[in-house]
């Protein structure tokens, strides 16, 4: 399929209702209110076509953009693609999910989820956060720097009330996925959320969750889960 008719067949797969969903969320127009589990439908169309993805994404389409997500094809992803994806990104399911899940399963989602902690921008820095966080998930933890991870839950203890509300957010995901995914970790994780306690986070949306570090992690431990690492980090 060509970019025309993506375009068309996500037009087709979108509704109203969602569109509602999703402007309450952070989505701006343009876009079509497509549900992800439509986009995946039409994968089994378009399959993996990392050309139409890098289209898809330029064209500051919501569903169009996290579509790109699902059927980019994570070898040929460059620094310079995930750049200019993740500042293109402008509310949380296009960067704490779509772009951060992408970067996460190419070669440079470690580096660049440590180069986007740094920034300023809200957008930015939580898609670090949340890319280190998909690292985590399906890296071997033979391949992973277990003291500079616990580096990073130190500095989350020091740091994440002062944080901006997507940046809290996806630090608390990163303590989450640190204590459920490395075994070796778990307790440094546990402690971790307990010395943090409640995270004060502003809920532009009406039923958001927000993260509960020490429940979550012992939710994952009473499943018999701990250490049982995810095949991919894009769903």
């Amino acid at each position: 399929m060509n970019l025309a008719e993506t375009m068309k067949a996500l037009e087709g797969y979108g509704s109203e209702q969602t569109k509602k969903v999703l402007t309450r969320h952070g989505a701006r127009e343009p876009f079509f209110g497509v549900k992800i589990g439509d986009m995946k439908k039409l994968m089994k169309q378009t399959g993996r076509d990392h050309n139409l993805a890098l289209q898809l994404f330029d064209t500051g389409n919501s569903d169009a953009m996290y579509f790109a997500s699902i059927i980019a094809d994570e070898k040929r992803m460059t620094k310079k693609d995930l750049h200019k994806w993740v500042r293109k990104a402008y509310w949380y399911m296009l960067s704490q999910y779509a772009v951060s899940q992408t970067a996460a399963e190419t070669k440079h989602g470690w580096s660049l989820g440590l180069e986007w902690i740094e920034s300023k921008k809200e957008n930015i820095v939580s898609a670090g956060w949340s890319t280190l966080s998909n690292v985590v998930s399906v890296v071997p933890n033979e391949e992973l720097d277990l003291n500079e991870i616990k580096a990073l839950l130190k500095r989350i203890e020091t740091s994440i009330h002062d944080g901006m509300n997507r940046e809290k957010h996806a630090m608390c995901g990163f303590v989450i996925c640190v204590g459920s995914y490395i075994p070796e970790l778990h307790k440094e994780a546990l402690k971790t959320g307990k010395s943090i306690g409640k995270v004060e986070i502003e809920r532009a949306t009406p039923g958001c969750s927000v993260p509960e570090i020490v429940a979550d992690i012992e939710n994952v431990k009473a499943k018999g889960r701990i250490g049982k690492k995810r095949k991919r980090a894009r769903c």
